[in-house]
């Protein structure tokens, strides 16, 4: 099954900003609702967040309100996630997937295609 494709993540100190990218293999797989998850060790699958097909609605997790902002590109088949004022408790793998189910853009069970993930680690 195609899969998107994250990128961007690394090793960073807190405060520094950090751009993720999540491209879609080709056009078909670029015409979704798009979210972005991370998920730390021990921890469940955590929504960071939303974005719509034409990119006038985003929504956001409570934990990244203000430091994170989604975007798209339709043109590039990406969505970008800008991470600023990185704190240490943001380090996780963060997934990017497409929404593909009609419930809350909240619930991971609402999306598929994801990717493989990219580190996001912030030393103190």
């Amino acid at each position: 099954q195609a899969r998107l494709e994250e990128s961007g993540g690394g090793l960073v100190q807190a405060g520094d900003s950090l751009t993720l990218s999540c491209a879609a293999p080709g056009r078909t797989l670029s015409t979704y609702s798009r979210g972005w998850f991370r998920q730390s060790p021990g921890k469940e699958r955590e929504f960071v967040a939303f974005i719509n097909q034409n990119g006038h609605v985003t929504y956001y997790g409570n934990s990244v309100k203000g430091r994170f902002t989604i975007s798209r590109d339709n043109a590039k088949n990406t969505v970008y996630l800008q991470l600023n004022d990185l704190k240490p408790e943001d380090t996780a793998i963060y997934y990017c997937a497409n929404k593909v189910g009609v419930g809350s853009w909240l619930h991971p069970r609402e999306y598929d295609y994801w990717g493989q993930g990219t580190q996001v680690t912030v030393s103190s």
